[in-house]
Order: structure tokens, then sequence, then C-alpha cells
């Protein structure tokens, strides 16, 4: 049977806000409704359909639900779920094959998410390009409005407030559909591979499930913030006689006066190092106070807040293909993936997590000193399994250390995988000659293990002292002559992995100059071109099977001289050129391969009946009964061999909770 195609874009209201709250909890409002629906069936010319009038067409609806139509739309989740909704699909996860994202067609292509930044780095010509004026439009429709006088009180603005505005915004409406069939007919030489495709739909299944949210926790941590911020704020103003001690202008101009010396910031770094030099005095007390006020903790909390839905749940944390240079995986809203440290590290979470739910924000700082480090410690635990449930908790142990090791086909450290896996260790051995038996505590030959530890953190993908000094290794009391000695060494004892570097920058020179396909350890390099599109690609075909794609490569010249390749990104709003090399091709290449491993594992993870709620980096978090909570066997699904990539040794470790935390 032939398979249609119909082309979608549809504008919406809701009182929730959006990009505070996701998708989930926008739809999911009462006063959620459609305002417009714009459509093309096969290519034909764009028709519109004002939801505000009149029902969406027999034919449209029978399309919508026939699996013989493949529905097009960019960012293809929205609307998928909003008509959901709208059509009252109680089979809307089933639905999810029906659908193809025009967005993650760009993105897996190496171009920007959003549908007026793809159209001008395609060069879109002007009538096909998204309409500028569509976030007034948007503004004015999609949300709710402030009442005045003028408006007469009213909170929402309705088509017959401003028919010319509305007529607009329909031609707004069908420009998107206009613009979104022009992309996928641009994109269309370099089709998303089927597997993206299910990993997609996965992504959207874990994401629409939700993960369940302690309010107890996620209220008390917002009340004992605000508890706190008030005394802080009132001591402050009694110290200085400042009316808003937050001010830096006010701030700045009486510390200068209390310590009679100049003030030349009031920046993060400023603060804490005034700290350390000013003797006990009222000036280093409200520095104090500025430190405190200034951890951001909170903000989590609130982000948790704005994002829960009505059951509980918080949904589309996760975004996939987030980061279009590897595929990997991205945090929305709470932004799992940039969780902070905890800042204890040996307390009872269980105390803490009560005291916090009782408000008590006394005893909180009674017994840990600062409520603010506290609140942050347990932001994790703020994620919780759902009834009767447990949280099984397993990630990858040093998942790039061991991609690069056996795409390098670095034995020594393949060994040390397949063994005891205490790859610091090992490294420092390597490093410094020293029999690893004597690299333990208690020994003079321990102190190497930091070294080992440091050059494996900064050096696996060309880095020098300066990668060595961003984790802090000059912090250790190291000179520059020793971060150089640490380099060399760590460069000697991993040869095949430095040879990588400059195989894969070789490679990706041959592939762009001549436009030859060249193979690395496993990899392929070529220049992929659609010339009636204008598309031009240098590609890294994966062990995988997946591509990843540097858009509009070129030759340069770089700082040393030498012949280096640039591709096209955006940097905030410009589509521009931005040179690379060996290294941080190998770095793309190396956590893309990592992000695959993981992809494989979360479809076995589902294919075993257990249910991701979220993953972190490479972390899995499964919520289920906790008859079925076995740490061992989420780890022996992690564990197994990923089918394209022999002899890779990968290894797992976790817990089974009540709750997510820093194990």
């Amino acid at each position: 049977m032939a398979i249609d195609h119909l082309s979608i874009d549809i504008e919406t209201y809701s009182s929730v806000d959006i990009k505070k709250s996701g998708l989930y909890k926008y739809v999911q409002s009462p006063d959620f409704e459609i305002l417009l629906f714009a459509f093309s069936f096969n290519g034909e010319p764009v028709r519109i359909v004002d939801l505000t009038q009149e029902k969406l067409p027999p034919r449209i609806i029978s399309a919508l639900v026939d699996p013989n139509v493949i529905k097009h739309a960019y960012n293809a989740a929205f609307e998928w779920y909003c008509l959901s909704k709208y059509l009252g699909k109680r089979d809307y996860i089933a639905w999810l094959s029906q659908w193809r994202c025009t967005q993650l067609h760009g993105l897996y292509l190496g171009y920007p998410a959003g549908l007026a930044a793809i159209g001008e780095a395609l060069g879109l010509p002007s009538d096909k390009k998204k309409m500028s004026v569509g976030t007034a439009l948007i503004n004015y429709f999609c949300k709710p409005c402030s009442p005045t006088r003028a408006n007469g009180m009213r909170t929402r603005n309705l088509p017959q407030h401003s028919h010319e505005r509305w007529e607009l915004f329909k031609q707004y409406c069908c420009r998107d559909v206009e613009t979104e069939m022009t992309v996928d007919r641009r994109l269309s030489g370099f089709p998303v591979p089927d597997d993206i495709q299910r990993q997609w739909e996965l992504d959207q299944r874990i994401n629409a499930y939700g993960v369940r949210l302690d309010t107890e926790l996620m209220n008390g941590a917002i009340e004992c913030s605000e508890q706190i911020t008030a005394t802080l704020m009132e001591e402050a103003a009694q110290l200085t006689g400042i009316n808003n001690p937050k001010s830096i202008t006010q701030l700045k101009e009486w510390l200068e006066d209390e310590t009679d010396d100049e003030v030349p910031s009031l920046n993060k770094q400023t603060v804490s190092d005034l700290i350390k030099k000013l003797p006990v005095s009222k000036a280093r007390r409200v520095l104090e106070i500025r430190q405190e006020l200034g951890k951001t903790s909170v903000s989590k909390y609130k982000a948790m807040s704005s994002a829960i839905c009505a059951d509980g749940r918080a949904r589309g944390l996760i975004q996939f293909y987030g980061a279009c240079r590897t595929g990997r995986w991205a945090g929305r809203l709470v932004q799992v993936h940039n969780l902070p440290r905890p800042v204890f590290e040996h307390i009872n979470l269980d105390l803490a997590r009560e005291l916090v739910q009782k408000r008590d924000s006394f005893m909180i700082k009674y017994l840990y000193g600062s409520v603010p480090d506290l609140l942050s410690t347990l932001i994790r635990t703020t994620f919780i399994p759902s009834a009767g449930n447990k949280f099984v908790v397993a990630d990858f142990s040093a998942i790039e250390a061991r991609v690069i090791s056996w795409l390098a086909g670095e034995s020594w450290r393949q060994e040390v995988f397949a063994t005891h896996g205490k790859i610091y260790e090992a490294s420092a051995s390597q490093m410094f000659h020293v029999p690893i038996e004597r690299i333990k505590k208690g020994n003079p030959e321990y102190a190497l293990r930091a070294k080992g530890k440091v050059a494996e953190l900064a050096l696996g993908y060309q880095g020098g002292v300066p990668a060595l000094k961003k984790i802090g290794a000059d912090k250790m009391g190291l000179s520059d002559e020793e971060l150089s000695d640490i380099v060399f060494r760590w460069r000697q004892a991993n040869p095949r992995i430095k040879d990588l570097w400059y195989k894969i920058n070789g490679a990706a020179l041959t592939a762009v100059q001549d436009c030859v396909p060249v193979g690395v350890q496993g990899l392929i390099l070529a220049r992929e071109c659609d010339v009636g599109n204008g598309l031009d690609f240098l590609t890294a075909q994966l062990p995988s099977g997946r591509k990843l794609f540097y858009p509009q490569p070129s030759i340069v010249t770089n700082r040393f001289g030498e012949p280096s390749v640039a591709f096209k990104r955006q940097k905030g709003k410009a589509w521009c050129d931005e040179e690379t090399y060996g290294g941080k091709l190998t770095e793309n290449i190396v956590q893309a391969i990592a992000r695959d491993c993981l992809a494989v594992t979360l479809e076995r993870i589902e294919n075993a009946g257990f249910q991701t709620v979220m993953h972190i980096h490479d972390e899995a978090v499964v919520d289920c009964p906790a008859e079925r909570a076995d740490l061992e066997v989420l780890c022996a699904l992690m564990k197994q061999p990923i089918p394209w990539a022999a002899g890779l040794v990968l290894n797992a470790d976790g817990f089974v909770g009540d709750y997510y935390k820093k194990e």
C-alpha cells in the first residue's frame, strides 16, 4: 500500500509557560486548546483550519489515525502530544511510530535546532523562510495577557480582538509548514536511519512516562531557602545599614569605606579571596553572607516546581540529540545533566531529607552549618520512584576511557579494563615505571596516583598543560614544568591513542581535500555531497553505522601555519566556521560511540520489561516494583557485549534505593 505524507504545523494556547514547565504540563493545562491547524498532503499547497471557528475535516481526522499516513512536523513531539489530547487518543504512545521529526533530521545532519536558524543555514529563499513576526503573534494569541484599561481588563487575546493580526497568524502558521517541507526536501538525500527513528520514539516514551518528584522535599527546600535568605538579608542590612545588601554598587561602596581598600568586583572568586584575606570583622561577615546568598541551590527546586505535572511527575527532562555534534542527549527544564555535586558526601541523607521536609532550617543550620549547601546536596534525592517501587540506578564505568582504549587498540589499557579496572593507578604505573602494587595507600608511590588521575581526565583528546589546568591540576602545587612532564609521560605511555589523533586528523584532511573516503580504526571519514540541494558534509561513520555530520567543510590554515579542517556550526545566532583538529574529532567520535552504547542499552532495558525514567550521561535510572529491583540484572544488561563493538569491555555499577543520589 502506498504511503501518504501529511505535513503539519499547529498553533496553540495555554496559560502554562512552556519554556519553564515543558510540553506535558503545558498541554495538560485545563485551558489548553489548538487554535490553528495548517497542513499539506504529499506536498500539495498548504491549507489551514481555524479551530476557533470550525472543526478538523473528516479527511484530516482519518489521515491522522491512519498508519499508512506518515505525519511530519518540526519538533514533532509537540504536534504528536498536542493532537493526542485533541483527538482523545489513549494509544498515543503507539501512535509515535507514525511521526517523523524534521527538527531531528536537521540535528542529525549537524544543523541548528530552530526552524528559523536551519532555514538561514540552508540559505532558503525568503518566501520559504520562517516569518520573523512569529514571536510577536505567539505572544499575543498563545499566552495570557496582562489586564489593562486599554484592553478592557481581559487576560487573553482572541481573534476578534485583532482580525488583522489573526489573518497574519494564519499566514505564519502556513509558512511554517512550507518551510518545514522545504527543509525536509533539502535534507532528503541524507535520511534519518531507522535505528535513530526508533531511539527517538523510545526517548519520547521515557519522557512521557516522566519521573516522580518528592513534593514535600521540593517545597520544603524552597521554604527553607526563603527562610534563610530573609534571615541573612536582615543580618546584612543591620551590619551595613544598606536597604538592599544585594546591590553591588551599594555594597562595594560600603566595603571600601569599611576596609579602607579598593574592592575591584564582587564576583564569586573575588568574594572568596577577600574572605580569606580579611580578619574576623563586619566586612568579612557581610562577604560571607553575600557568598551564602549567591548559592543557587534553590533554583533547581524551583525548576522542578514549574515542571511538575498534576500527578506529581516531571516530564520532558531529556532532549534527544541535544548535542547535535555527537548525538548525545541533553537535559531540559530541571537540567538533570547538570546537577551540582553534593557538598556533604558522608551524611545521613534520610535524616537530612526529613529535616527539609519539616522545614526545620534551625536544625539544618545547627547540624550542617549551611542551609544552601545542604539543599544543594539533596537536589538529586528529590527524584523518587513511583509508589511501592524502587530506583535501580547503574552507570557505565569509565566509558570514554574504555572506548578510546578499544578504538585505538591500546592493549595495556584494555587489559586493565578487562581485569581490575584501576585505570588511575595503572596509568601512573605506566607513566612513571613503578609497579602498580606500590601505588596504594601507605606507600610513598601513592602520590603518583593523583598525577595519573589528572592525566586520564585531561589528556585523552590531545590536551596539554592548559587542559590539565582546566581541571585544577595546577592547584596540586605542580609547576608548569611538572605539568609538561605529565603530558609527555602520558603520551609516551599511550602511543596508540596519540597516533589515533593524528590518523583521524589526516583522514579528515584527505577526505575534504581529495573527496575520497579514508578508513581509520573501523571508522570511515568521507566527504559526502548532494549537489542538487546544496549539501556538503564531512562525515565520520561510526562502528554502529551511525554517521557524524560536519556541514560545509573547508580547509583553513591554523595558528601553527598548518592546514586543518573547518566546518559550519551555530554560535549564538550566527552560522559560522569552526576549526577542528584530530583531538577534537577524536573526542566527538569517542563520545558518540559511548552514546551509541547507551542507546543499545536503553533498548535492552525496555525490552527486558523495565521502565527507564531518566538517564544522565552514562547512567540509567530505572523505576520498578520492589520485588524486581535487582542491581545485578540491570548491570548485566549494561555489561552485555555491543554487537558492533567486538572486544569492547564494558562494566557497570550502581545502587538500589528509595531516591536518586550520587553513589
